[in-house]
Formats: structure tokens, C-alpha cells, sequence
């Protein structure tokens, strides 16, 4: 009801209208998410939302009103935007030259009448009105809320899969249908703008919806904040979640056709202070027609990769943090060497994207098929190639490296900074260093960096420090001029469009095999690795910022711990 109610309900015993008692046999009764010891107090009938209301307005010298829509002039409606009311919760009722008044039902936001003011520019005076009316007034007067939100979307661009159809229209009513509409908008809104995934989350006073596009978040226009747990309950029920069940984590899957493009959502929601958090991950199958030239690589270590995954044997480890790429990365690799003469085999947790002519096993650890298990049998079904979603423990590497030793190419993934330091932590969870320096072929780190937008695309003059520190990085290599994207519709103002890769290829040869023998840190099997000729993640990606694909500053801030 207001957002100070500690404060309202000192007011309230002061004035006689509760006692300290019922005050606090209301705070140890158990309350449902989202309400207040205030709200229950109104609800039991203690005190009436008028009386409460009122002795506020007397506090504060404002005017209590009550507010009808249809009483409301048409020419005042027009002073405050749909979105200005939307989002400051007032509704216009009265206007003249150069002052509004404006209906609220918490005098208690403190910043809401300067904020309008600053907004709007005219004076702004503001009158206390109930919450109900003030909520039925703004769904009249300003009807179009989710397409002022979210752009009108026609009824054909989201199609859900025939399981969640059933399931959603046997509980729908009347009512949820803008609720089923706006999620919809906020789906679709994701597809178009090309987001990877779609966060969810409870705030304290607002309901707060944010993409992740290029891998960074955007914030989005946020829904009414009363529309929470309508709009929550409406995920869970897509994903085949428990409604009822808030207390704890859950996992969930959406098939959903948007635009004729099917997508495969993964689904996670977890408890927080305010409600649950969604996140609602993206599975896009069109990226599945990625090959090894669309994930950014220059020429040479193109070639150089693609005679690594040609090899019959050994284990090839790509390594990054997470959202770094690394699961595309394998799926293009396998579907580049995915042929008739081949069995692969593949165990994911969970499995991502679904290959045509691939065996894809889901681990399921409520009956023990871990990692470690699925592998074992696996390994008993003949296969040439395995895939391993992430190296976790001693027993899977272990698992890993006799399989290759035993004639199949095997691929996973662990989390390290670099390439060499693969070879540290498969040591540091337990794997005999004969086993490493005989299995390992290669390991290759990677980082994801934006694109510099195609459409407004320039190039400008580096300053000083710009080409110091691109030649201090690329051995020398002069650069006269650079690119950036100056921001425009197509890339929503960001000046990027899309990601590629930029890759550190550490290569096993007989000295590091020898070295690996030895227990040597990572330090001299890096120093190994560039006399070599490796590049670093950042020379890879100083190369990229000098041939126009992407910036300098994205290539520093995704090798922010490249020291070389």
C-alpha cells in the first residue's frame, strides 16, 4: 500500500485505530509472498484502506480523493504519456496551463511528484486516491499498456508446442489472457532483438525484465509489478514447472515456435527475497548450422583446428569461463565431422541442442547416471567420437584420457582462464601426468568479443594510446586507422551486432609432453607454447580490432587477465 509502512503504522497506533497487540499478533502470523503487515491489517478489517489513507493525506496536507476514469477529461489523459503513468503509478485528474493533478496511492514515494515534474515539465501537485481506484483508472485510460510495452505482436508470431497448449488452456480463464499476451510479447521481443536469455526478477518495489544480448544485459520496459506473480506462475506453467512449489529451485523446458523458427527454452527459477527469479535460456537450432569459418577464426588457426578434430585419436579440450561459447564451439565441430562412417556419442547436463545423426545421452543424477557412469557405458556402444559437456571430476578425466588412449577423439570442456592451464587442472584433480601428456592433443581457450555493426559501420583515426597499445600487443603491427559502430536501429543503438570468437590454440608437442612428465607449471608450458608461434586471446583479438571486426575495447575487456 505505501512504501514506508513501519512509519504508517506508528501513525496508526498513535491515532488510536490499532493497538501495539494487534500489531503484533499480525507480524507473527505467516504471511503470503509479497504481502505486508499493513496489508493484513486492511484485509481482517483492523483498519479500513479510507481510514489509512486518509489520516496520511491530514499528515502530509494533501486532498483525499476518490477517482472515477469516466469523470476524467479526455484532454488531461493526453498530459501524462502511457508510460510516465504506467511507470510512477499516478493517474492525471485534473489540468490547467501550467499545473497537473495527479491521483496517487503512495504519498510515501518521496520522489515520485519531482520526478513527474522533471519528467513532464510542468508543476505537479499530487492528491491521495485509493490503490484499486487508482489501478482501474490507469487499465481504462490507458488500455494499451503491453503494446506501449512491448510493440503490437500478431496472434500467429508465437506458436507453443501442442503439450504446453493443452496445459495452458485447461487452467486459462478469461482474465489471464493479458498475462498469456504479455509473455508472449516478451518472448517474441527477445527473439527479435536477439537475445540469448531472458532474466526475470523480483525486485523490492518493481518487477524488473532484462535481455542479455551480444552477452550484455539490457534492461527492458518492466510490467506492473502487481502483474509478478502472474506473470511467474505463467513461465512455470510453459515449462512444466510446479506452480505451488516456491520454496525451492526447479528446472523447466519451453518449445515454442516464434515467427516460424523453433527454439527450445531451458527454464530456471529460483527462490529470492522479493519472489522467484526466472531465467529463461535461449536455445536457438538455426545456430546449430554454425560451421568452424562463423565462430571467428582467422585462417591459420582454422586450418590448424581443423587438423586437430580430423585426428582418429587423443582429447581435445576447449576452455573458458561460462557463456564464453564453449558448447558451440563443440556442436560445430561435431557437426562438421559428423558422417555416415562415424558414431558419436555424446553425454550433456543438460543436453542443449538436439543433433540429427548423434547419440545424446542426458546425465540424470537422481539414478546415478553421472558423468562418470553415462561414459563407462558409452565406451561399451563402439563409438569413434565422444562428447563430453565439462570435465568435472578425477574419475570422468580419468574416464576421458583411457579413451582416447584406447582409439577414440574425445572432446569436453573445463573451466580455465587459459589453454595451458588446462593442463594444470586436469593434474590438480587427480589425472597421472603420463595420461595427460599421452592423451592431450590440444586444449584451446576462448572469449567471446562483439561485432562491429555492419550498418553503421566507421572508421576513424586511433589516438596515440589506441595504436601504442595495439602494437605493444601485435608484435608491432601498424594500424592507420580503426573501426567502431556509431549506433543505429539495427543494432538498437549499441554500435554492435553479434559475437564471434577469438581463441588461444596450445598444441601438444614432444617438449611439452616432456614437460608435462616433469610437473611443470603453466607458466613454462605457456613460454613453450609461444616460441611455438601460439597466439595469446588478446594478440588473436588485436589481430580482429586491426582487420575491423570488433573494437579495442572489447577485445580488453574480455582479456582483461591476458598479461602477455
Amino acid at each position: 500500500m505505501t512504501s514506508n509502512d513501519d512509519y504508517v503504522l506508528e501513525l496508526l497506533q498513535e491515532q488510536g485505530y490499532v493497538a501495539s497487540e494487534q500489531i503484533e499478533a499480525v507480524m507473527n502470523s505467516i504471511k503470503q509472498e509479497g504481502e505486508t503487515t499493513l496489508d493484513i491489517l486492511v484485509q481482517t478489517g483492523v483498519v479500513s484502506e479510507d481510514d489509512v489513507l486518509a489520516m496520511i493525506a491530514a499528515q502530509f496536507g494533501m486532498e483525499y480523493v476518490h477517482v472515477n476514469a469516466d469523470a476524467i477529461d479526455p484532454a488531461v489523459v493526453d498530459v501524462v504519456p502511457s508510460d510516465v503513468a504506467r511507470k510512477y503509478g499516478v493517474v492525471p485528474v485534473c489540468a490547467n496551463d501550467d499545473t497537473v493533478t495527479v491521483a496517487l496511492s503512495d504519498p510515501m514515494g518521496y520522489d515520485t511528484v519531482d520526478s513527474l515534474r522533471y519528467v513532464l515539465k510542468v508543476n505537479v501537485e499530487a492528491v491521495i486516491a485509493p490503490t484499486a481506484e487508482v489501478r482501474a483508472a490507469l487499465d481504462k485510460l490507458y488500455p494499451e499498456e503491453f503494446e506501449n510495452i512491448y510493440g503490437a505482436m500478431s496472434d500467429d508470431e508465437i506458436d507453443v508446442s501442442e503439450k504446453e497448449k493443452g496445459l495452458g488452456n485447461s487452467d486459462a480463464k478469461d482474465s489471464d489472457a493479458p498475462v498469456i499476451r504479455l509473455v508472449s510479447m516478451i518472448i517474441t521481443e527477445a527473439c527479435k532483438l536477439g537475445a540469448s536469455d531472458i532474466h526475470l526478477e523480483p525486485m523490492e518495489r518493481h518487477f524488473r525484465v532484462r535481455y542479455r544480448i551480444d552477452g550484455v544485459l539490457r534492461q527492458m520496459d518492466n510490467p506492473p509489478k502487481r502483474l509478478q506473480a502472474a506473470i511467474l506462475s505463467r513461465v512455470k506453467i510453459m515449462s512444466n514447472m510446479k506452480i505451488s512449489e516456491k520454496r525451492t529451485p526447479q528446472d523447466g523446458r519451453i518449445q515454442v515456435k516464434v515467427q516460424g523458427k523453433d527454439l527450445d527454452f531451458r527454464v530456471s527459477s529460483v527462490p529470492t527475497n522479493h519472489g522467484e527469479s526466472i531465467v529463461m535460456r535461449i536455445l536457438d537450432k538455426s545456430n546449430l548450422a554454425f560451421g568452424l569459418p562463423q565462430l571467428g577464426f582467422l585462417s591459420d588457426d582454422q586450418n590448424k583446428f581443423e587438423r586437430l578434430i580430423s585426428l582418429p585419436d587423443g582429447v581435445l579440450l576447449v576452455t573458458g569461463p561460462t557463456g564464453s561459447g564453449k558448447t558451440t564451439t563443440l556442436y560445430a565441430c561435431l557437426g562438421q565431422i559428423n558422417l555416415p562412417d562415424r558414431k558419436i556419442i555424446t553425454v550433456e547436463d543438460p543436453v542443449e541442442y538436439q543433433m540429427s545423426g548423434i547419440n545424446q545421452v542426458q546425465v540424470n543424477k537422481d539414478v546415478g547416471l553421472d558423468f562418470s557412469a553415462a561414459l563407462r557405458s558409452i565406451l561399451r556402444q563402439a563409438p569413434n567420437i565422444v562428447m563430453i559437456g565439462e570435465i568435472r571430476d578425477h574419475e570422468t578425466a580419468d574416464i576421458a584420457m583411457e579413451a582416447a588412449l584406447t582409439g577414440h577423439l574425445v572432446f569436453s570442456t573445463l573451466h580455465t582462464n587459459d589453454a595451458p592451464s588446462a593442463v594444470t587442472r586436469l593434474l590438480d584433480i587427480g589425472v597421472k601426468p603420463f595420461l595427460v601428456a599421452s592423451a592431450l592433443r590440444a586444449a584451446m581457450a576462448q572469449r567471446l568479443v562483439r561485432n562491429i555493426c555492419d550498418k553503421c559501420r566507421a572508421d576513424y583515426t586511433p589516438s596515440e594510446r589506441e595504436l601504442k597499445m595495439l602494437g605493444s600487443f601485435s608484435k608491432g603491427a601498424t594500424v592507420s586507422k580503426m573501426f567502431k559502430g556509431k549506433g543505429c536501429a539495427t543494432c538498437s543503438q549499441s554500435g554492435y551486432k553479434g559475437r564471434k570468437g577469438i581463441f588461444e590454440i596450445f598444441q601438444i608437442d614432444d617438449t611439452i609432453q616432456r614437460l608435462i612428465f616433469d610437473h611443470s607449471p603453466a607458466t613454462v608450458l605457456r613460454a613453450r607454447a609461444r616460441e611455438m608461434g601460439m597466439r595469446t586471446l588478446r594478440e588473436d583479438g588485436l589481430l580482429k580490432v586491426a582487420s575491423g571486426m570488433t573494437t579495442l575495447e572489447e577485445v580488453l575487456r574480455a582479456t582483461m587477465g591476458d598479461a602477455d
